[in-house]
């Protein structure tokens, strides 16, 4: 049986370890999506709203940088769950980096609704 006071766990189960690799691919799905706006605001809505690209370039490469960290980070939580379930033990995701992926996604979400806005 599982004592969560001392920080152990029962033995994981298959489907515990499914959930990590559902997890994992959440992970790659974010990134994905955020390569994806990358290129719609870098690329696409200067040509829709016919507006000086440089200001959405620099937005897209912001998202498309935010993207690759979702990549990265997502690779190595993995890691870090595969190394806690083999171990019995929990390794919550870190409270800086839940506060950092909030910053950035507010900083670029704001960053284009004002470049949009501006170009109404």
């Amino acid at each position: 049986m599982s004592d969560p006071s001392n920080g152990r766990f029962a033995d994981a189960s298959r489907r515990t370890y499914l959930a990590a690799e559902r997890t994992y691919l959440a992970w790659l799905r974010s990134g994905l999506a955020a390569l994806g706006v990358s290129l719609g605001v870098g690329r696409l809505l200067p040509a829709l709203l016919d507006a000086s690209p440089g200001p959405y370039v620099a937005l897209g490469i912001g998202f498309g940088v935010f993207g690759l960290f979702l990549f990265v980070f997502g690779a190595v939580r993995q890691r870090a769950v595969e190394r806690a379930l083999v171990t019995g033990t929990f390794r919550p995701l870190p409270r800086s980096v839940v506060a950092g992926l909030a910053i950035v996604g507010v900083v670029l979400s704001v960053g284009t609704l004002l470049l949009v806005a501006m170009e109404l």
